[in-house]
């Protein structure tokens, strides 16, 4: 055995995507694969070379030698999953969202209490090159004093071929795509909310979550801020190019997600001053050996795979998320994205969908 962090990868759709990561990355070796489909789990496995193989999530955790699991398999099983690896004690992390229910948001983060290992969350929007690209202005003081944010997660579902349980979800039960780059450049948790719903979507997909809605609109009360926030979803009978944007107002800068995708976002300054931005890539902060993973397209040669999930995954979020689970267990802290960061950002949308059930309703995010 090596001293590096031994992941296992759980789910290989586009989980498949974070198998080179964690081979290449310095600090640690995908040890295992798992995947309940064996036909997918040997194509993958044998495309990557990943000799240990598991079609049984529970059996995997049994093996002592993982150290880490890396959960990306469908929201429905996001909770129980993740709850069972933390208490098996595996560091774990998860793709979004953390759960869709109050109850097992909380017991995940308690989870993450008993067990001392690391969670994380692995919300592609706040490592996206436009993300990183404001935080930086604003972190070294040029955008001034936040005044106003917003963000929308817009996505049109209609179209058959989905796995099942898509169809009638709640908007902001996946919400977290549009919440997280606004709390995350505020540094502070959302305290409370008062969401709308708006719209109606075809009747027969209303039964499965009662959920009557085609869009979401919540507005999002910071805790010990004078700051409001703005997210909307929507997930069908809406017809919008797909978009996951935030909108950034400040008293120095404002910044502007591109209306089409294409354009490129817009950087205002000044009283009119509004300029088209090309935002830099941010491969330059990650070990040599993943940084070219957030490139389009990258090609690699050695189990001749071609990325493909919008850049090596969400505006080159992919190996930012990797990198950080993995240097928070090696340097023993909490990742970027705890459970407790997780679980605000994720009550959030959970929030948001009670309050518009509620017709408007002002709801309390509960705490960890």
């Amino acid at each position: 055995m090596s001293d590096k962090v031994n992941v296992a990868v759980v789910g290989l759709g586009f989980g498949a995507e974070f198998v080179p990561l964690y081979q290449k990355h310095p600090d640690t070796e995908c040890y295992a694969v798992c995947q309940r489909n064996k036909e997918s789990l040997n194509k993958v496995a044998d495309q990557f070379g990943v000799e240990k193989r598991y079609s049984d999530f529970e059996k995997l955790l049994e093996d002592d030698n993982v150290d880490a699991v890396h959960i990306v398999t469908p929201i429905g099983s996001h909770a129980w999953m993740s709850k069972m690896s933390l208490d098996a004690g595996k560091h774990t992390a998860c793709t979004v969202p953390m759960a869709t229910s109050v109850e097992d948001c909380l017991a995940i983060a308690e989870s993450k209490k008993k067990s001392g290992k690391v969670y994380m969350m692995m919300e592609t929007a706040v490592y996206t090159r436009e993300f990183l690209y404001v935080q930086e202005m604003y972190e070294q003081g040029k955008m001034g004093r936040l005044q106003f944010l917003r963000g929308s997660h817009q996505q049109n579902m209609n179209l058959p071929g989905w796995p099942e349980y898509w169809y009638g979800f709640p908007p902001m039960h996946y919400g977290t795509h549009a919440v997280s780059p606004l709390l995350c450049l505020a540094g502070k948790r959302a305290e409370s909310v008062v969401c709308f719903g708006s719209g109606r979507i075809q009747e027969e997909y209303i039964p499965k979550y009662n959920s009557p809605f085609a869009a979401e609109s919540t507005l999002i009360k910071i805790e010990d801020s004078d700051l409001a926030c703005e997210a909307t979803r929507t997930l069908f009978n809406t017809i919008r190019q797909y978009r996951e944007s935030f909108d950034v107002y400040a008293s120095e800068h404002s910044f502007e997600w591109e209306q089409v995708a294409g354009e490129g976002p817009v950087l205002y300054s000044g009283f009119e001053g509004a300029d088209r931005v090309e935002v830099p890539d941010y491969g330059n902060r990650l070990p040599k050996e993943i940084a070219k993973y957030t490139m389009q397209g990258v090609y690699d040669e050695e189990h001749e795979h071609t990325s493909f999930i919008q850049g090596a995954g969400h505006g080159g979020s992919h190996p930012h998320l990797a990198h950080e689970f993995v240097r928070a267990i090696v340097e023993g802290r909490d990742s970027a994205v705890d459970a407790d960061v997780a679980a605000n950002w994720t009550l959030t949308g959970i929030c948001s969908h009670e309050s518009a059930m509620r017709g408007g309703e002002r709801v309390m995010i509960p705490k960890t």
